[in-house]
């Protein structure tokens, strides 16, 4: 990273969000450099343009830029960890599971078109999911594993995730463990009976 964009993403680190006008003014930096800077951020996904707010109530409207949510970090992972050590062998993952696929009617689609809707309710949860077609049935896939900095501890969750892509497709899944080689990206494939 530029010296520059060093500083643009440092100032939004301190003041939570600005706009380019505000950031060159405080780094003493030209607008159009600023706006060059933050145009790479952006689509770099280092920053992102949270949303628009008029400059002092007049103008044209002006973005505000912010450092990604994802990137400020969170607790979840200790909250989960101690949540789920507390509650011990009383988790009840299916509730879980259900509570996680929430209102999703996917039931009365086609399964091609269920599949797409599992794919897509997945990927907002995370999973990096992805569908495809075998010859024992459809398979989903898990690129990415949301819980991995727990899972270790807590081997529940994979069950979790069993009832909760059931939940979703509505029909019945067996978990197959994928190759050793395949294992650091997540351990399970779901076949859809």
């Amino acid at each position: 990273m530029t010296t520059a964009r060093h500083k643009v993403v440092s100032y939004l680190h301190k003041t939570r969000s600005a706009s380019a006008r505000e950031i060159a003014r405080a780094l003493s930096m030209s607008l159009e450099t600023v706006r060059h800077h933050l145009r790479v951020l952006v689509s770099d996904g280092r920053l992102e343009a949270d949303s628009v707010r008029a400059r002092d109530g007049r103008g044209r409207p002006e973005k505000v830029y912010s450092i990604p949510r994802a990137a400020l970090g969170d607790n979840l992972s200790a909250l989960a960890e101690a949540l789920l050590t507390e509650a011990g062998d009383s988790v009840r993952v299916e509730a879980l599971a259900k509570r996680l696929a929430g209102d999703s009617d996917f039931g009365s689609q086609p399964i091609a078109k269920r599949l797409n809707l599992v794919i897509e309710k997945l990927n907002q949860m995370n999973y990096h999911a992805r569908w495809e077609a075998g010859a024992e049935g459809p398979r989903i896939l898990f690129g990415h594993c949301p819980y991995a900095a727990i899972v270790a501890k807590h081997p529940k969750l994979c069950d979790m995730d069993s009832s909760l892509v059931s939940n979703l497709a509505f029909r019945p899944v067996s978990r197959e463990s994928k190759s050793e080689t395949q294992k650091s990206i997540c351990p399970f494939v779901f076949l859809i009976r």
